[in-house]
C-alpha cells in the first residue's frame, strides 16, 4: 500500500522576513535622525581664541598685548563639594566665588585692564565632576569676564 503523503511536496520558507525588516529600519530612521539632533547640547559654548602651540609659533605683532591670564583650580572635596583656587582666593562657595572673582576684575579694571583683555581658565582636578565645573563657569560670567576656557586637567 503507497502513502499519498510522501508523493506530495512541501515547502517550509519560515516565517515571512519582509515585515521585520521594514519595522527595523524605521527604528534605524528615527533612531539617526534623534541622535543628531542631541549631539550639540554636551558641550559649553566659548568665546575664546583657539591658541596654536608646537614648533612654528607665529610671532605676535607689534604693539601686541597678551591677555592677563587668570587661572582657576577646581579640585574635588568630599561629596558634591569643591574647592576653587585662583591666586589668593580659595573657596567652595559659588556666590563667594562670584564675589572674589568679581573684585579681582575691578582690580584689574583699576590697573588699567578692560574685560577684552582678561582670560579666565578653569582647570579642573582629577575627580571634579562637571556640574561643579559648570558651578564655576557661571561664577566666572556672573564676575563680569568675557572670556572663559577650560584648561587640561592638572
Amino acid at each position: 500500500m503507497k502513502l499519498r503523503v510522501a508523493q506530495k511536496v512541501h515547502y517550509n520558507a519560515g516565517p515571512n522576513m519582509t515585515p521585520l525588516v521594514d519595522v527595523v529600519m524605521v527604528i534605524l530612521i528615527f533612531l539617526m535622525l534623534c541622535g543628531s539632533f542631541v549631539g550639540s547640547e554636551h558641550f559649553l559654548v566659548s568665546n575664546l581664541p583657539i591658541s596654536q602651540s608646537g614648533l612654528g609659533k607665529v610671532a605676535p605683532p607689534a604693539g601686541f598685548i597678551p591677555d592677563e591670564p587668570i587661572e582657576i583650580r577646581v579640585d574635588s572635596h568630599g561629596q558634591g563639594q569643591f574647592i576653587a583656587t585662583a591666586g589668593k582666593i580659595q573657596t567652595s562657595d559659588p556666590a563667594g566665588l562670584t564675589d572674589q572673582l568679581r573684585k579681582m576684575r575691578l582690580a584689574l579694571n583699576r590697573a588699567g585692564k578692560n574685560e577684552d583683555q582678561m582670560q579666565v581658565k578653569i582647570g579642573p582636578g582629577k575627580n571634579v565632576k562637571y556640574q561643579q565645573l559648570v558651578q564655576v563657569y557661571e561664577a566666572a560670567l556672573s564676575a563680569g569676564y568675557k572670556k572663559v576656557a577650560f584648561a587640561r586637567s592638572h
